[in-house]
């Protein structure tokens, strides 16, 4: 953890060197519907949120690099019915996420500019909470624990994620944008064998200077 937000310290601190016409900045917050990818189909989809506060370092009149800390909540639900029981089990997972973005900006006359971008992610989920609650006839039940990170036996999911991000919107002359964004996992987070990535669709609004 110590050793990305270093490295978020160090990329941002040397972004001046190279922008052209001096450093924006902004920031997008908004809904996530995340779920995982699985190697023979998907959970379903949970409703999160995001936000995002981002440098916008120009590299020409029409292209910025935008790196960017972003905490993503993250995670997949399943549910099952048998019989007359039924069962949902939610996992929600607070991610802090570091994007470096290569945007293009697209000019609409005075009004603004539509912007399109992609680029790579590191995360590190911060913390996880799995919820279950079960139904049957007229009886309920309910439980909650903390999602266990790491590697070995016995574990959730691996802590670190890596993958792409893909960013489009419009942004208007005032600042005032609105965005969607999708995130592709690349990393197997499944600790014990199999396959699990994390797949995260989003849309919101910000504001950049």
């Amino acid at each position: 953890m110590k050793k990305l937000l270093l490295s978020a310290a160090i990329l941002f601190g040397s972004l001046g060197a190279f922008a052209q016409g001096g450093l924006g900045y902004g920031l997008r917050a908004g809904v996530n519907i995340p779920k995982y990818s699985f190697e023979n189909g998907s959970s379903e989809s949970n409703t999160g949120f995001f936000v995002t506060g981002y440098l916008d370092a120009p590299i020409s009149p029409n292209f910025s690099i935008q790196p960017g800390l972003s905490l993503q909540n993250k995670g997949g639900k399943y549910s099952a019915t048998v019989n007359s029981a039924t069962g949902e089990l939610k996992q929600s997972i607070m991610s802090l996420d570091i994007p470096v973005n290569l945007v293009a900006k697209l000019p609409t006359g005075g009004s603004g500019n539509f912007f399109i971008g992609a680029g790579p992610y590191v995360g590190f989920a911060l913390s996880g909470k799995n919820k279950f609650e079960a139904s049957s006839n007229n009886s309920s039940a309910k439980s909650e624990w903390d999602v266990e990170f790491g590697s070995g036996s016995g574990k959730d999911l691996k802590r670190t994620d890596f993958g792409v991000n893909f960013l489009a919107g419009y942004q208007l002359t005032n600042g005032f944008q609105i965005n969607a964004g999708y995130g592709l996992g690349l990393t197997n987070l499944a600790p014990n064998g199999g396959s699990q990535k994390n797949r995260v669709w989003s849309v919101g609004i910000g504001f950049g200077l």
